[in-house]
């Protein structure tokens, strides 16, 4: 049997005969263990690593790839490799990427080039 998954608001559009006491009744642990039973991973949704990516965080801080790359000390086209999936980001890379997206008002000046 496939599995079909809509959102509340497509569900409530196609006006299906719904128990909607059952479905407000249901709890994050139930939705786990329904999955758990179809077979599916629990643990959907974006990871980490999907928030954090370098063209995310880039765009959020309204930066453009040269403003970025200077702004973390890297050259342009390794900013470019990351951000078009042809290297893959390291390990040390990935933590900076994640200090700076947390707090980029206290890590970038930091990272900036001390004043000649």
């Amino acid at each position: 049997m496939a599995v079909v998954r809509k959102t509340l608001e497509q569900s409530k559009a196609e006006k299906l005969d719904i128990d909607w006491k059952r479905v407000n009744a249901t709890t994050e642990e139930d939705i786990r263990r329904h999955m758990i039973e179809d077979g599916e991973d629990p643990g959907f949704g974006p990871t980490l690593e999907d928030i954090f990516t370098p063209q995310v965080i880039r765009k959020r801080l309204k930066m453009t790839q040269e403003e970025f790359a200077h702004a973390l000390r890297i050259p342009v086209a390794t900013l470019r490799n990351w951000e078009q999936g042809r290297n893959a980001v390291d390990p040390a890379a990935r933590s900076l990427l994640m200090v700076v997206a947390k707090n980029p008002e206290l890590v970038l000046p930091v990272l900036a080039p001390a004043a000649e």
